[in-house]
């Protein structure tokens, strides 16, 4: 028997690639945002994962500096150290701040630590160029994507910093690149005012006591003590807030990603629906531009069910055609987004299954105007 889909594709093979395409630039931005959804996943954990903390020790009755402002007393984390089941714990800080740049400012994400301590957020796996800091005052850390060089001098508040390393796919949980820099450094930058605002407040009898002020306190657990149980003690005795390295993922998987994966969700939904109603178009089109040919098949005693075969066959080879273009099209710009893009296989297969089954929805419409066709037009056109 006659392949019909086939004759009928290769008759109107340009205007059927050109279709396939048109259709597969829709399905890559299905995957692009399915992409986007998953790199908002993975920047999330990354520098949960670098710091790898058993405990994240804060504010009383706050989610931690990921979600909300919390601080507390540096020297917390001696008493959190010498508490039954502690391992190591440390002062840490996080702070949004821009660094001048000579195109323009470059917003990151700072992260202050003792680069004396026992916890170091920077993972030496991530280091591409130069060093970890070594001394305590103006040597700053920063990702590539920052667009800095070792030895550049970036001025922050009254001070200028020295790049001495770089860093790789290092983000904060928005999607901001990270940079590191000493607790003192830090702590300067985040609670000491400037000399006249500390004159102006002595002048009022208040005293700045915000200096030594931390974001959060992280610890390690010793091997044997159950992690929740130390939590426990911890918020019993200091009346801080304390969170597991598992409940501060779904902090920020949860309260802080929800909304975008939601939104995501919905744009990737609707796409997906436009690209439904695009196909059943294109193949009504189609149809109705071979309406003479299908009433001469008819005529002629081919059945029904030959013919809305090949309806189907088309429509099922766009859907086909259409995905490997879409692939092509999201793997070919996903690395020209400026947030990261995690474009995964499993993703992928499940979007073809939906392009299948919308493919199949979609040539109800060419197989409703095949099977309403009069034979008789064939004699009458």
């Amino acid at each position: 028997m006659i392949n019909l889909a086939k004759r009928d594709i290769e008759h109107t093979l340009g205007k059927f690639i050109v279709t396939a395409m048109g259709v597969g630039m829709l399905l890559g931005i299905v995957l692009i945002m399915i992409g986007v959804y998953r790199g908002m996943m993975v920047d999330a954990e990354i520098l949960l994962d670098d710091i790898s903390a058993d405990l994240w020790i804060v504010q009383e009755d706050t989610m931690g500096p990921f979600a909300e402002a919390s601080r507390v007393y540096e020297d917390m984390k001696n008493i959190i150290y010498v508490m039954n089941g502690i391992d190591k714990s440390e002062a840490i800080t996080f702070q949004n701040i821009q660094l001048p740049h000579s195109e323009k400012p470059v917003r990151v994400v700072a992260v202050g630590y003792d680069i004396y301590g026992s916890i170091n957020p920077v993972n030496s796996k991530r280091l591409i160029a130069g060093r970890d800091l070594k001394t305590d005052h103006y040597e700053i850390v920063v990702t590539d994507k920052t667009g800095f060089k070792l030895s550049d001098k970036i001025k922050l508040g009254r001070n200028f910093y020295t790049v001495v390393g770089i860093t790789h796919s290092t983000v904060s949980s928005g999607g901001d690149p990270l940079v590191y820099i000493s607790l003192k450094d830090a702590q300067e930058l985040q609670f000491l005012y400037s000399n006249k605002e500390i004159q102006n407040n002595e002048a009022r009898g208040v005293k700045n006591s915000e200096s030594h002020m931390v974001n959060a306190i992280i610890a390690t657990v010793k091997n044997g003590f159950d992690v929740d149980e130390v939590a426990n003690d911890i918020r019993k005795w200091q009346h801080k807030s304390v969170y597991t390295k598992e409940q501060q993922k779904e902090i920020l998987t949860k309260n802080l990603i929800e909304k975008s994966a939601k939104q995501i969700g919905l744009f990737t939904a609707i796409l997906v629906v436009v690209s439904t109603i695009i196909i059943a178009l294109i193949i009504y089109t189609m149809t109705l531009e071979k309406m003479k040919e299908i009433s001469i098949m008819k005529l002629m005693g081919l059945p029904n069910s030959l013919i809305v075969s090949m309806i189907v066959k088309e429509t099922l080879l766009l859907g086909v055609f259409a995905f490997i273009f879409g692939n092509i099209f999201s793997h070919l710009i996903y690395d020209r987004f400026p947030k990261r893009i995690v474009l995964e296989i499993p993703d992928a297969w499940t979007l073809f299954g939906v392009v299948i089954i919308a493919s199949i929805l979609a040539s109800f419409v060419g197989v409703k105007k095949v099977i309403s066709a009069d034979p008789a037009a064939a004699i009458g056109g």
